[in-house]
């Protein structure tokens, strides 16, 4: 499961299920049947899990991507995370996206997370880890997710002491965090960048000088 998915004229919807992807995209499959009335999004196959230290979780209020993969927001949100992942020079198979509550309604955006549906997020972010084995830092964006990464360091799973597992408590890409005065902006997408900054010197990820 080393191979990283390339660019070919098929869908990358379609490409969720190769090897180096499919543990993960499986376990949200395995989630989806738990509430067949939501829909779930996967994990875009640019992602590597054999390759993969750092998990981004974001707090994903809003609508679900029409993609149907798991994003950082909105377009300027996604704008914003490939921008700074290209300037830090974090390849994407060396992270993995996931969602604070993996279901969404179909056509209705998730509203603000109350802690029931953020407590029922924990289960499939430990299954997503025990799968990811080479992960052992959490960016967590948002408050949703700071919620969820309080409540996965609460656990005392053996996983995260065997791994040293960091958190990191950033804002998110996109919403209120950048709706503000420009050197607000500026201030919360450096707090980010040194996040991921800092994970990438963790974890032995190599920094392009």
């Amino acid at each position: 499961m080393t191979a990283v998915a390339t660019e070919t004229s098929t869908p990358l919807w379609d490409r969720r299920y190769e090897e180096h992807i499919a543990p993960v995209n499986r376990i949200l499959d395995e989630t989806a049947a738990l509430r067949p009335d939501f829909s779930v999004s996967y994990v875009d196959p640019v992602h590597d899990v054999d390759q993969a230290k750092i998990v981004s979780l974001y707090s994903n209020v809003g609508v679900a991507d029409a993609s149907g993969l798991i994003t950082a927001g909105d377009s300027e949100a996604v704008t914003r995370q490939l921008g700074l992942h290209w300037q830090l020079g974090l390849r994407p198979e060396y992270v993995i996206p996931w969602n604070v509550y993996p279901w969404h309604a179909p056509n209705e955006p998730n509203g603000r997370l109350q802690p029931p549906q953020i407590r029922s997020g924990l289960k499939p972010l430990l299954r997503m880890l025990k799968v990811v084995e080479r992960t052992s830092v959490l960016v967590a964006h948002g408050t949703e997710a700071h919620r969820l990464a309080d409540l996965l360091l609460k656990t005392e799973n053996p996983l995260l002491w065997r791994r040293g597992f960091k958190v990191y408590k950033v804002k998110s890409f996109g919403g209120r965090a950048f709706a503000g005065a420009p050197e607000r902006q500026h201030a919360n997408l450096e707090e980010i960048r040194n996040a991921y900054q800092d994970s990438m010197a963790r974890t032995g990820i190599a920094i392009p000088r």
